[in-house]
């Protein structure tokens, strides 16, 4: 691990050097390359500094402690040495996760898709209340959500929706979310008043740029067409919306929500873009089964990962044993407790198959 260190504090002193330099901050695209490259090494640079620190002062204490015949000076050096160590073993740790592989979609934007599974109505009312508590929390952290299509329901329920989540790092956090929610609780069109167990399934998928994915267009089709549906009187009345179908995988894609035709278009290949590059990211996984089940929340997309059981307030995530009976203020938005568990199990998990 120490070599890795040494060998990340070097490559931090050239990038310095390099920024340094006139003919690379002329090249921009360099420029922000290096930046971005400085920034994720910063973190690592920084519990190593403390840590060498740490270091320094154990030993200092330790010769006090063997010249010193000042008791006070000696049981403040016994303080210091007991404070270092402490430290040295949390930095340890810390530096031990500051140096697991990085998945490199880490930093994305992304694109979610909820979807209405097993429940008719109720499954998609609830499909609209996650919609509804990631909006909340992706908004409390300064993010943004812009929705790329949706098909509603009657009585305000999603039967699927796909929007955008643009935020530093998005889907670092937001990937843990992917999978079956299960929700059980009285539906409001039930007039027995018995439980029902209803799903929505979450797919958290990283932006995918032109350079990621390349698509041919011999395999596209697109149509445009009148918007259906609620959007205002210019949406309904010119040929806006936008399908595009992707002969290769039989994807069909659909966007209405702009008044622009040339909007929807982008959101349409931004959002078929993403879903190839899902596609790719699974066969990946599945090729590599043993490394995909070490991880919490990247596996099997029909896993069932966590409950939300209304009459006794609680969410369980399966995946790691949670358990929270906070039920209101998590359907409102406050996942954050959940999502820190995941980040925790999945590298308690990386960690330990490094160890093997």
């Amino acid at each position: 691990m120490f070599d890795r260190l040494e060998d990340t504090v070097n490559r931090y002193e050239d990038i310095n050097a390099e920024l340094a330099n006139p003919d690379v901050v002329n090249d921009q695209d360099k420029f922000r390359k290096l930046m971005k490259e400085q920034a994720n090494l910063t973190p690592i640079i920084s519990a190593y500094t403390e840590y060498k620190s740490n270091k320094q002062n154990m030993e200092d204490s330790l010769i006090m402690l063997d010249e010193e015949s000042d008791e006070e000076l000696k049981e403040l050096a016994k303080e210091e040495l007991a404070s270092s160590k402490a430290r040295i073993a949390e930095l340890e740790q810390e530096l031990k996760i500051l140096l697991l592989p990085k998945d490199p979609n880490d930093d994305k934007d992304i694109i979610m898709e909820i979807r209405a599974g097993a429940g008719g109505e109720e499954a998609a009312l609830f499909a609209a209340e996650l919609f509804r508590m990631y909006t909340h929390y992706v908004e409390s952290k300064g993010w943004k959500v812009e929705v790329l299509s949706g098909d509603e329901t009657g009585i305000g329920g999603l039967k699927e929706i796909e929007f955008m989540v643009k935020g530093q790092g998005a889907y670092s956090i937001m990937k843990y979310e992917s999978g079956v929610h299960r929700v059980q609780r009285v539906p409001v069109t039930e007039s027995n008043g018995r439980i029902q167990t209803s799903t929505a399934s979450v797919a958290c998928m990283p932006e995918a740029e032109e350079v990621d994915i390349q698509i041919n267009e011999k395999d596209i089709r697109i149509d445009v067409m009148r918007a259906s549906g609620n959007g205002g009187q210019c949406v309904n009345t010119t040929d806006s919306a936008v399908r595009l179908t992707h002969y290769p995988t039989g994807i069909v894609i659909y966007s209405q929500t702009e008044k622009s035709q040339i909007q929807n278009k982008e959101k349409a290949f931004a959002l078929l873009r993403a879903k190839l590059y899902d596609l790719e990211t699974q066969k990946a996984h599945d090729a590599e089964a043993d490394a995909r089940r070490s991880q919490i929340g990247t596996g099997d997309r029909a896993e069932k990962i966590r409950t939300y059981n209304f009459p006794q307030g609680r969410v369980t995530d399966h995946r790691i044993g949670l358990t929270l009976y906070k039920l209101d203020k998590i359907m409102d938005g406050d996942i954050q407790e959940i999502i820190d568990a995941c980040i925790a199990a999945d590298q308690a998990a990386k960690l330990a198959k490094m160890g093997e």
